[in-house]
Protein backbone atom coordinates (compact mmCIF):
# COMPACT_ATOMS: atom_id res chain seq x y z
CA UNK A 1 0.00 0.00 0.00
CA UNK A 2 0.92 3.53 -0.71
CA UNK A 3 2.64 5.56 2.12
CA UNK A 4 0.58 8.74 3.00
CA UNK A 5 3.68 10.65 2.55
CA UNK A 6 3.80 9.51 -1.36
CA UNK A 7 0.24 10.22 -2.09
CA UNK A 8 0.80 13.66 -0.36
CA UNK A 9 4.35 14.42 -1.95
CA UNK A 10 2.24 13.22 -5.55
CA UNK A 11 -0.65 15.70 -4.45
CA UNK A 12 1.58 18.77 -3.66
CA UNK A 13 4.22 18.23 -6.70
CA UNK A 14 1.62 17.71 -9.54
CA UNK A 15 1.25 19.91 -12.20
CA UNK A 16 -1.00 20.78 -15.43
CA UNK A 17 0.99 21.87 -18.38
CA UNK A 18 -1.15 24.95 -19.55
CA UNK A 19 -1.35 27.30 -22.51
CA UNK A 20 -2.75 30.96 -21.63
CA UNK A 21 -3.82 32.56 -24.53
CA UNK A 22 -5.22 36.56 -25.10
CA UNK A 23 -8.86 36.10 -26.42
CA UNK A 24 -8.78 37.61 -30.05
CA UNK A 25 -11.43 40.68 -29.43
CA UNK A 26 -8.37 41.86 -27.26
CA UNK A 27 -5.51 42.49 -29.20
CA UNK A 28 -4.53 45.66 -30.70
CA UNK A 29 -0.85 45.90 -31.09
CA UNK A 30 0.01 42.97 -32.58
CA UNK A 31 -0.16 39.56 -32.41
CA UNK A 32 -0.48 37.74 -29.17
CA UNK A 33 2.49 34.63 -28.22
CA UNK A 34 0.68 32.02 -26.03
CA UNK A 35 2.06 32.06 -22.57
CA UNK A 36 2.77 28.14 -21.35
CA UNK A 37 3.10 27.66 -17.66
CA UNK A 38 3.22 24.58 -15.38
CA UNK A 39 0.53 25.22 -12.87
CA UNK A 40 0.49 23.76 -9.51
CA UNK A 41 -2.41 21.90 -8.93
CA UNK A 42 -2.90 22.72 -5.45
CA UNK A 43 -2.58 26.26 -6.15
CA UNK A 44 -5.15 29.31 -7.45
CA UNK A 45 -4.90 30.80 -10.80
CA UNK A 46 -4.99 34.90 -9.26
CA UNK A 47 -1.40 33.58 -7.72
CA UNK A 48 -0.17 33.75 -11.84
CA UNK A 49 -1.78 36.40 -12.39
CA UNK A 50 0.97 38.85 -12.63
CA UNK A 51 2.63 36.45 -14.90
CA UNK A 52 0.11 36.14 -17.28
CA UNK A 53 -0.11 39.97 -17.16
CA UNK A 54 2.76 40.71 -17.78
CA UNK A 55 3.72 38.60 -20.67
CA UNK A 56 0.23 39.87 -22.76
CA UNK A 57 0.45 43.57 -21.44
CA UNK A 58 3.24 43.94 -24.34
CA UNK A 59 0.46 43.71 -26.98
CA UNK A 60 -2.14 45.74 -25.71
CA UNK A 61 -2.50 49.60 -25.20
CA UNK A 62 -3.16 50.67 -21.52
CA UNK A 63 -6.22 51.92 -21.74
CA UNK A 64 -7.41 48.64 -22.82
CA UNK A 65 -6.49 46.82 -19.78
CA UNK A 66 -8.60 46.26 -17.01
CA UNK A 67 -9.48 43.31 -14.24
CA UNK A 68 -7.95 40.25 -16.13
CA UNK A 69 -10.10 36.95 -15.58
CA UNK A 70 -9.64 33.69 -17.38
CA UNK A 71 -11.94 31.12 -18.78
CA UNK A 72 -11.81 28.10 -20.53
CA UNK A 73 -14.01 26.89 -23.28
CA UNK A 74 -16.36 30.02 -22.87
CA UNK A 75 -16.57 28.84 -19.02
CA UNK A 76 -15.44 31.54 -16.61
CA UNK A 77 -13.10 29.72 -14.09
CA UNK A 78 -13.59 30.79 -10.38
CA UNK A 79 -10.12 31.94 -8.63
CA UNK A 80 -11.14 30.67 -5.16
CA UNK A 81 -11.07 26.89 -6.42
CA UNK A 82 -7.80 25.46 -6.52
CA UNK A 83 -6.60 24.92 -10.01
CA UNK A 84 -6.57 21.34 -10.02
CA UNK A 85 -10.39 21.14 -9.51
CA UNK A 86 -10.90 23.28 -11.96
CA UNK A 87 -9.26 20.91 -14.47
CA UNK A 88 -10.77 17.95 -13.17
CA UNK A 89 -14.39 19.99 -13.35
CA UNK A 90 -13.63 20.90 -16.72
CA UNK A 91 -10.75 19.69 -18.56
CA UNK A 92 -9.53 16.25 -17.65
CA UNK A 93 -10.73 14.42 -20.42
CA UNK A 94 -8.83 17.35 -23.14
CA UNK A 95 -5.53 16.84 -24.71
CA UNK A 96 -2.69 18.65 -22.76
CA UNK A 97 -1.92 21.15 -22.47
CA UNK A 98 -4.84 22.93 -21.04
CA UNK A 99 -5.60 25.83 -23.11
CA UNK A 100 -6.94 28.65 -20.67
CA UNK A 101 -8.17 32.12 -22.44
CA UNK A 102 -7.36 35.47 -21.16
CA UNK A 103 -9.53 38.37 -20.67
CA UNK A 104 -8.83 41.85 -19.88
CA UNK A 105 -12.32 43.64 -20.63
CA UNK A 106 -15.94 42.79 -19.81
CA UNK A 107 -15.54 40.86 -16.08
CA UNK A 108 -18.53 38.33 -16.04
CA UNK A 109 -20.16 39.92 -12.69
CA UNK A 110 -22.31 37.52 -12.71
CA UNK A 111 -20.53 34.47 -12.53
CA UNK A 112 -17.53 35.60 -11.10
CA UNK A 113 -16.28 37.27 -7.43
CA UNK A 114 -13.59 40.25 -7.85
CA UNK A 115 -10.24 39.47 -6.19
CA UNK A 116 -9.47 42.19 -4.47
CA UNK A 117 -5.98 40.78 -3.78
CA UNK A 118 -3.49 38.39 -3.06
CA UNK A 119 -4.67 38.97 0.92
CA UNK A 120 -8.12 37.96 -0.23
CA UNK A 121 -6.14 34.43 -1.70
CA UNK A 122 -4.46 33.85 1.26
CA UNK A 123 -7.64 34.41 3.93
CA UNK A 124 -9.51 31.65 2.09
CA UNK A 125 -6.45 29.30 1.82
CA UNK A 126 -6.28 29.55 5.38
CA UNK A 127 -9.98 28.98 5.78
CA UNK A 128 -10.05 25.86 3.85
CA UNK A 129 -7.54 24.97 5.96
CA UNK A 130 -9.26 25.73 9.49
CA UNK A 131 -12.20 23.88 8.00
CA UNK A 132 -10.14 20.30 7.13
CA UNK A 133 -8.27 20.74 10.32
CA UNK A 134 -11.61 21.39 12.50
CA UNK A 135 -13.03 18.07 10.45
CA UNK A 136 -10.50 15.92 11.15
CA UNK A 137 -8.98 17.29 14.50
CA UNK A 138 -11.35 19.20 15.85
CA UNK A 139 -9.42 22.75 14.72
CA UNK A 140 -6.27 22.10 17.33
CA UNK A 141 -3.73 21.70 14.65
CA UNK A 142 -4.60 24.98 13.40
CA UNK A 143 -5.23 26.51 16.51
CA UNK A 144 -1.82 25.32 17.92
CA UNK A 145 0.08 26.75 14.92
CA UNK A 146 2.59 29.96 15.45
CA UNK A 147 1.32 32.60 13.39
CA UNK A 148 4.90 32.16 11.29
CA UNK A 149 3.41 28.43 10.64
CA UNK A 150 0.89 30.40 9.32
CA UNK A 151 2.45 32.29 7.14
CA UNK A 152 4.96 29.00 5.97
CA UNK A 153 1.67 26.85 4.61
CA UNK A 154 0.91 30.26 2.51
CA UNK A 155 4.36 30.76 1.64
CA UNK A 156 4.25 26.59 0.10
CA UNK A 157 1.40 26.70 -1.40
CA UNK A 158 2.98 30.31 -3.47
CA UNK A 159 6.53 28.71 -4.04
CA UNK A 160 5.72 24.68 -3.73
CA UNK A 161 7.77 24.80 -0.65
CA UNK A 162 9.29 20.90 0.26
CA UNK A 163 10.64 21.43 3.62
CA UNK A 164 10.09 18.50 5.71
CA UNK A 165 8.55 20.26 8.56
CA UNK A 166 6.06 22.22 5.64
CA UNK A 167 5.02 18.59 4.24
CA UNK A 168 4.33 17.28 8.17
CA UNK A 169 1.84 20.49 8.52
CA UNK A 170 0.15 19.78 5.92
CA UNK A 171 -0.37 15.96 6.55
CA UNK A 172 -1.49 16.67 10.21
CA UNK A 173 -4.06 18.88 8.24
CA UNK A 174 -4.73 16.74 5.34
CA UNK A 175 -7.94 14.73 5.25
CA UNK A 176 -7.28 10.91 5.30
CA UNK A 177 -9.64 7.52 6.49
CA UNK A 178 -12.43 10.10 8.22
CA UNK A 179 -16.05 10.24 8.19
CA UNK A 180 -17.20 13.66 7.33
CA UNK A 181 -19.41 15.76 5.29
CA UNK A 182 -19.53 16.47 1.63
CA UNK A 183 -19.74 19.89 -0.11
CA UNK A 184 -22.00 19.18 -3.40
CA UNK A 185 -21.15 21.71 -5.90
CA UNK A 186 -24.24 22.08 -8.21
CA UNK A 187 -25.44 24.19 -10.89
CA UNK A 188 -21.48 25.91 -11.08
CA UNK A 189 -20.39 24.85 -14.86
CA UNK A 190 -22.89 24.30 -17.71
CA UNK A 191 -22.69 21.23 -19.63
CA UNK A 192 -22.22 21.53 -23.11
CA UNK A 193 -25.72 20.42 -23.70
CA UNK A 194 -26.70 23.45 -22.09
CA UNK A 195 -28.32 22.35 -18.57
CA UNK A 196 -26.55 22.59 -15.53
CA UNK A 197 -24.94 19.91 -13.55
CA UNK A 198 -26.42 18.24 -10.40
Amino acid sequence: MTDDKDVLRDVWFGRIPTCFTLYQDEITEREAEPYYLLLPRVSYLTLVTDKVKKHFQKVMRQEDISEIWFEYEGTPLKWHYPIGLLFDLLASSSALPWNITVHFKSFPEKDLLHCPSKDAIEAHFMSCMKEADALKHKSQVINEMQKKDHKQLWMGLQNGQTEKGFIFKIKQIALTHIQMPVREFTGLYKEKTGTTEK
